[in-house]
C-alpha cells in the first residue's frame, strides 16, 4: 500500500499531527476502538492546540479483543479506507459447548451442548467450509445499522431482528492447538469478517455450540502488531510532548 503520509514510530521527535500522520496502536482489552481514538483525541489537541484535529481509527476492535488498531491524524484521515479495505489477521480462541447471544465471553452463556462426540475428522472437515468466499450474518451485538439503529441497541433490549447475511473472505483458517473444549486458530480473512460470527457458526455445524473467548489481532495488510505502540506507552510520550508544549 502505497502511504502518502508518515507512521510516528517509538523516538519520532514531535510531529507534524495535523498535517497528518499513522499510528499503529496495540489495543488493550477492555477498551473500545472509539475509547483508544478519543484518549489520543485528548492529548493532540494539548499538544497541537487545536480543539478540531482530526483522529480516526481503521476498522474496529470489540472491546474483549486485543492488537492492532490504525489510527490516522489530521490529513491522513483521508487514508482510513484504504486501510480499512486491507485483509486482516486474528488469532484467538473459541469454546466449544456453549454459545452466548453476543457469539463471545461479554455476555453469558443462554444454550449449552455436547461436545464429547466432535472428532479431529469433525474438525478439519469444519475448518474447510470456511476457506474461501463466505456468507455470514453480523451479530444482534454488532454496530451494524437497520433504520439508523444500531443492531447492539436492540439487542441489549433483548430483540432479535431479521440481518442480511454479508459476503466475506477467509484466506487462511488453521488450528493452533486442540484442548477440546478450548481451540486455538489463526484466520486471514477480508474486511468485513466477524470472527464471533466464525466461532459461532464453527459449533452450529460440529452439532454443538461455541462462542469466541479471545481474540487479538496480529496484522493489518502489511502492518503487524510487533510494530504497535503499546497504548500506555504512546500515552506517556504525548504526555512528553504536552509538558514540553
Amino acid at each position: 500500500m502505497n502511504m502518502p503520509f508518515p507512521f510516528f514510530c517509538p523516538g519520532d521527535s514531535l510531529p507534524d499531527f495535523q498535517s497528518g500522520l499513522v499510528l499503529l496502536v496495540d489495543k488493550p482489552a477492555g477498551w473500545t476502538s472509539f475509547d483508544v481514538v478519543n484518549k489520543i483525541r485528548v492529548y493532540l489537541r494539548r499538544i497541537t492546540a487545536n480543539r478540531k484535529i482530526k483522529v480516526g481509527h481503521a476498522g474496529t476492535l470489540d472491546p474483549m479483543a486485543t492488537g492492532l488498531l490504525i489510527l490516522c491524524t489530521g490529513r491522513a484521515t483521508k487514508s482510513i479506507s484504504a486501510f480499512q479495505d486491507l485483509p486482516k489477521q486474528y488469532e484467538g480462541v473459541l469454546l466449544l459447548g456453549a454459545s452466548t447471544p453476543s457469539y463471545d465471553a461479554e455476555t453469558e452463556p443462554d444454550a449449552f451442548f455436547s461436545w464429547e462426540h466432535i472428532t479431529p475428522a469433525m474438525l478439519e472437515n469444519a475448518r474447510k467450509q470456511f476457506l474461501g468466499r463466505i456468507e455470514q450474518l453480523p451479530p444482534m451485538y454488532s454496530a451494524v445499522k437497520v433504520k439508523g439503529q444500531p443492531l447492539y441497541k436492540l439487542a441489549r433490549k433483548g430483540k432479535t431482528i431479521e440481518r442480511k447475511a454479508r459476503a466475506v473472505e477467509v484466506y487462511d483458517f488453521a488450528f493452533r492447538q486442540i484442548e477440546l473444549p478450548e481451540l486455538r486458530f489463526e484466520v486471514r480473512c477480508s474486511k468485513g469478517t466477524y470472527i464471533r460470527s466464525l466461532a459461532h457458526d464453527f459449533g452450529k455445524i460440529l452439532q454443538s455450540g461455541a462462542h469466541l473467548t479471545a481474540l487479538k489481532r496480529t496484522a493489518i495488510g502489511e502492518h503487524r502488531l510487533e510494530e504497535a505502540w503499546p497504548l500506555q506507552d504512546l500515552v506517556a510520550v504525548l504526555e512528553s510532548f504536552g509538558q514540553g508544549s
